[in-house]
C-alpha cells in the first residue's frame, strides 16, 4: 500500500500526480487530502482523521510519499518506512516561502529519503522506495530533525 498525506495545507499538484498514478498501479493507494480542492477517482482519500488512523496508515504503507512536513516524515520513519518527499514550493503559491525545499535537502543529504524536485518523476521515486533497503527504526531522524528545526530558527541553516 502507498499511503500520501498532506497535513493541512492544499498541494493539489501532489494529489493530483498520485491520483494518476493510482490509476496505473497494482498497489492500493490511500491519501491524507487535507484542505486540497482536487478529489481522487482512483485512490481513497480522507481530508483529516485521528492520530490513530493515520499512524495504522504509515503502519501498514509499503511506501509513504509525503509533503516535506518534519511531523509527517519522522512519523513514516519511526516505522522504518521508505519515504519519498515531494516539497512544496512557494513559486508554485503552495506554501509562504521554500522551507520545505530546505528540509527536502538535507533530508536527501543524509540519506533518509528520496526527493521529487519535478512532479514527473514521483512515480519512477516510488518504485525506486519500493526497492529500496528499509531505514532503521531509532530516534536518529526525529533528533536530526529537531536540531534541524533549532538551526532553523537560529539562521543557522542554508542549502
Amino acid at each position: 500500500m502507498i499511503f500520501v498525506t498532506v497535513s493541512g495545507w492544499p498541494f493539489e499538484r501532489l494529489v493530483e500526480e498520485m491520483d494518476n498514478i493510482a490509476k496505473r498501479t497494482k498497489k492500493k493507494v490511500i491519501m491524507q487530502i487535507g484542505n486540497t480542492k482536487y478529489k481522487p477517482k482512483y485512490a481513497e482519500y480522507f481530508s483529516f482523521t485521528s492520530e490513530k488512523k493515520l499512524l495504522e496508515c504509515n503502519k501498514n504503507a509499503d511506501v509513504i510519499v509525503s509533503h516535506a512536513g518534519a511531523g509527517c516524515i519522522a512519523t513514516a520513519r519511526q516505522f522504518g518506512k521508505p519515504v519519498v518527499i515531494v516539497p512544496r514550493y512557494k513559486k508554485f503559491g503552495e506554501h509562504v516561502d521554500d522551507h520545505q525545499l530546505e528540509l527536502a535537502h538535507a533530508m536527501e543529504k543524509e540519506g533518509k529519503a528520496i526527493i521529487v524536485y519535478d512532479i514527473k518523476d514521483l512515480e519512477k521515486s516510488i518504485e525506486i522506495a519500493k526497492n529500496a533497503k528499509r531505514p532503521e527504526t531509532s530516534n536518529q531522524l526525529v533528533n536530526f530533525i529537531k536540531d534541524y528545526m533549532k538551526n532553523m530558527k537560529r539562521g543557522k541553516v542554508c542549502l
